[in-house]
């Protein structure tokens, strides 16, 4: 019991929080339009040298804090189900399985320290170092480098791996001369977020998540994407992108819209979001036409348990009884699909997997985007997202075009 307490004095836990806050104002000050290069930097490595030189009881802490401050959105998916009831204990578990993990790694720096007699802030820097492969539940979004994606310390993990160790290296030797070494992870120049292209139409739409699946509202809804594609055309716009599933049924299926469509594209090259079935199981998917073609590129990365429920099977069947009205999952694709447009080639990403390394093998060009972020309104979501996309743009020199519902579309430019 007296090592339980230890874990609640109050100040290991305004320690453990005021660190935690420190990882996380670069997306809070990105949200509400307060974003400085000059702030995220001094912000990024404070937030890195109190944390390395802090105690194992803060370190659960301040797993527990990061773990809300960045994800507490995650659980506001819930009252989409009915269990808005359910949207604090889904945060709770969300800070508890980082504070766990933030906990594990303090402790078995503890354990080799003793064993290699390397002192353990080394070992806790390297955990740092490799803690964006660690997806729990393949959820791969906390990437500690991140706190310097719009900062002038680059957010390569060579550039990491310096400012981890320039700080160690001045704590464990006490000379802040180390901190010298950072200077050779300065990025001078970073992508850049834009708003407007001369040649595409990027659509925003608007549709809450339970006006979207109501087929009594599909008439209207689909007239005005129609209307948005003419509007396109009017524009002499060669491309128009729609959001994810902005046709929330099976495309596929309906050969009047299929159809309608393709008379459109006649006239404009349409990227849109929709659900494609095969006979046995739903996909999210895009439908591409251009060219008098239609490519259906189907979701390689799945969300977890939003459309894959990565539990064992047991559980997971379990799980989609008692939560989603027996809905079975959505199958992934093995491959990644590029497309051409006049000349281009596009990898395809929806939503979630936009966020993956996985989607960024062989260093993609242009990638096209398509997201719901519906699901998360109103948070801090589309920022996170906004603030990944543009680390994977720098990281592969792959330009982002992101077609969104419920939070603004953009481009996104690598240096």
């Amino acid at each position: 019991m007296n090592k339980i307490r230890q874990y609640f004095t109050t100040f290991v836990l305004t320690r453990g929080f005021f660190i935690a806050l420190l990882g996380s104002l670069f997306i809070y000050l990105e949200y509400w339009g307060f974003s400085s290069f000059v702030l995220n930097t001094i912000l990024g490595l404070s937030f890195l040298f109190l944390l390395l030189q802090s105690d194992n009881k803060t370190w659960f802490w301040t797993g527990l804090f990061t773990g809300a401050l960045w994800f507490w959105w995650i659980a506001l998916s819930l009252q989409h189900y009915g269990y808005t009831w359910g949207i604090p204990i889904g945060i709770l578990l969300i800070a508890l399985g980082y504070g766990i993990i933030f906990a594990f790694i303090a402790y078995i720096s503890t354990i080799l320290a003793k064993i290699t007699s390397l002192p353990s802030l080394f070992i806790k820097a390297l955990a740092l170092l490799v803690f964006s492969y660690l997806h729990p539940f393949g959820f791969d979004w906390f990437k500690p480098e991140l706190v310097f994606v719009k900062s002038y310390i680059g957010i390569e993990k060579w550039q990491f791996a310096l400012v981890l160790l320039s700080i160690s290296l001045t704590i464990w030797k006490k000379n802040f001369n180390y901190l010298l070494l950072i200077l050779l992870a300065y990025q001078p120049t970073h992508a850049i977020e834009t708003k407007n292209n001369p040649d595409f139409t990027l659509v925003t739409t608007h549709t809450k998540v339970e006006d979207k699946w109501d087929t009594h509202l599909h008439q209207a809804q689909f007239q005005r994407l129609f209307s948005l594609i003419d509007k396109a055309i009017d524009a002499h716009k060669s491309l128009i992108v729609l959001p994810e599933s902005v046709f929330p049924i099976f495309l596929n299926h309906s050969p009047q819209l299929m159809q309608i469509l393709k008379e459109k594209a006649k006239d404009i090259s349409i990227v849109t979001g929709a659900l494609y079935w095969d006979g046995k199981t739903p996909r999210n998917s895009t439908y591409i036409f251009s060219n008098n073609r239609l490519t259906i590129a189907n979701k390689v990365v799945l969300v977890p348990f939003g459309e894959s429920n990565p539990l064992p099977h047991f559980l997971s069947s379990w799980v989609n009884q008692v939560f989603y009205d027996g809905a079975i999952d959505y199958e992934a694709d093995k491959n990644i699909t590029d497309y051409m447009i006049d000349g281009r080639t596009y990898r395809n990403a929806i939503c979630f997997e936009a966020t993956s390394e996985k989607l960024y093998s062989g260093h993609p060009k242009n990638m096209i985007v398509l997201s719901n972020n519906g699901w998360f309104y109103p948070s801090i979501e589309p920022t996170l997202q906004k603030l990944l996309l543009l680390y994977y743009s720098q990281k592969y020199g792959t330009t982002i075009y992101h077609s969104v519902n419920m939070s603004e579309s953009y481009i996104i430019h690598p240096s």
